[in-house]
């Protein structure tokens, strides 16, 4: 085992990274900003994917695959949305390497293999599929299209941290095409909500549904749906967007349809997202000094069963109830592992699982034998308890869904705690800077004054809730006339 981790009150920020390393979910690579995502980590990625993907099938859409670059042309195209990614593209201006004259054993860009148009490495997809949409639509009947697609993108980051912000990353993406504007709107509503049920049921993280002012919204789109979540430092995570585009790609692609009525119109478009910044999210929600604390719903494995043992004779008796009670736990849909690896010790074995988040622990020695119980051990609350061996898969059954909610509570808690209203921008400040969390404060609407407050504090305008009430007051900074608070923090 690694040294203990650095606690989370000591310093939040080496905490996270420490944790990510030594609990085996990612490391940094030999590339600046990219991450190598490992097997426990990845397995955490896949169980999400499963999930998403069903729920995207189950509101009627299918995945395709479209390119990673994108002649720099079609990214010009919708102005906005080139604007807003240009920093953080990688170009592709040359096709070939070639021995360096000078010294044989180097490789040079081939100057003569100059591409005749730059290639974008796609930091989003909407130039590219919307320019393969043209080929796809002439007719109100090849309408709605409902696509995603799951893969990687490049947005060439500064400043990265593992999961959280990585110059290359994991995502989906959804590409919707529209007949009509309500359409599309209720589609952009739908995958919030799609997504809302997802980090809430299944990675246990409570979030606020809301639209992002102008100033936050994803560029080239009207109106951007989003989920908030709040992490244990106090700051919040934006979980997952979903974007009303209008006819803005349509229009720039020329993507047309002929009517019910016979007229040639423009169609509506939505996209929408989330990330292996997810997996940040799940880190940050519930882990402790401890390690990983991860909801039963997405661990890789559920339940871990640890012998405990002296010489072969006591490892087979041991193993036999072992493997009977992993093979039950299974048949009603648990993951288990039996780990009777001999080139570790019980201790180690403890300590590892507990880093990495298993929900439920299950050790037997000789004495369980005897008895016909075995200890179980839960990661949430760390508490241990004797269970009889004949109780144990509907112990460990009720546990799963025990868990899941506990952790889901205790994340609810901590958020509630951490919304507070204030009505000037002196509290404005000091909530900021003692508590942290979401501030719900009044804001006169102008990009002007958000900008103002970001310079002067780095909060911003997290979202503006949906289900908000109307109520009327005076913005925190110029005092001028509000009819609705919104939600401030410092964010990841």
């Amino acid at each position: 085992m690694s040294k203990k981790l650095t606690t989370r009150k000591e310093d939040y920020s080496r905490w996270y990274n420490e944790l990510v390393v030594t609990a085996d979910l990612a490391e940094n690579s030999a590339v600046r900003g990219c991450m190598v995502i490992k097997p426990y980590g990845y397995a955490i990625w896949e169980k999400m994917q499963a999930e998403l993907d069903r729920m995207f099938k189950a509101t009627g859409h299918q995945n395709a695959y479209f390119p990673l670059f994108v002649p720099k042309s079609l990214f010009e195209a919708e102005e906005k949305n080139a604007e807003g990614f240009a920093k953080e593209c990688a170009v592709v201006t040359h096709y070939r390497l070639k021995t360096d004259p000078d010294n044989p054993s180097k490789l040079i860009v081939d100057p003569e293999a100059k591409l005749e148009e730059e290639l974008i490495v796609r930091p989003t997809s909407e130039a590219i599929i919307w320019n393969t949409y043209k080929g796809w639509v002439q007719s109100y009947r090849d309408l709605p299209i409902l696509i995603n697609q799951w893969a990687n993108v490049v947005r060439w980051e500064m400043r990265t941290r593992l999961f959280l912000r990585t110059a290359e990353f994991l995502w989906q993406e959804g590409h919707t095409a529209h007949e009509t504007k309500l359409e599309a709107i209720a589609e952009a509503e739908q995958m919030n909500n799609i997504y809302a049920e997802f980090v809430e049921n299944f990675m246990a993280i409570p979030v606020i549904k809301g639209v992002k002012s102008e100033n936050e919204r994803f560029a080239g789109a009207l109106e951007t749906y989003c989920i908030e979540a709040l992490m244990q430092d106090g700051k919040a995570l934006q979980a997952g967007t979903s974007h009303f585009l209008g006819q803005n790609f349509a229009k720039a692609f020329d993507v047309k349809f002929t009517s019910k009525e016979g007229k040639q119109e423009y169609v509506w478009a939505t996209s929408w997202g989330v990330s292996t910044r997810l997996i940040g999210a799940l880190i940050m929600t519930h882990s402790d000094d401890q390690g990983l604390v991860l909801p039963p719903n997405l661990a890789p494995i559920q339940v871990v069963i640890v012998p405990i043992y002296k010489g072969e004779e006591q490892l087979e008796q041991i193993s036999v109830v072992a493997n009977e009670m992993a093979e039950k736990l299974r048949e009603v849909g648990i993951s288990v592992k039996f780990d009777n690896r001999d080139t570790y010790k019980p201790g180690w074995k403890f300590a590892q699982y507990e880093l990495q988040g298993v929900p439920v622990r299950i050790a037997i020695g000789p004495k369980d034998l005897e008895k016909g119980s075995v200890e179980l051990a839960r990661r949430d609350t760390l508490s241990k308890e004797v269970v009889p061996q004949d109780m144990v898969v509907e112990k460990v059954k009720g546990l799963m869904i025990e868990i899941q909610e506990n952790l889901f509570e205790r994340a609810k808690n901590y958020r509630d705690s951490h919304i507070t209203e204030v009505e000037n921008f002196e509290e404005f400040k000091e909530v900021l800077e003692t508590k942290g969390g979401f501030i719900s404060a009044h804001w006169d609407g102008t990009s002007e004054t958000e900008l103002k407050i970001k310079d002067k504090t780095k909060a911003t305008i997290r979202l503006i809730p949906i289900d908000g009430k109307m109520e009327d007051g005076k913005c925190i900074l110029t005092g001028n006339p509000s009819s609705q608070r919104v939600l401030f923090a410092k964010a990841y």
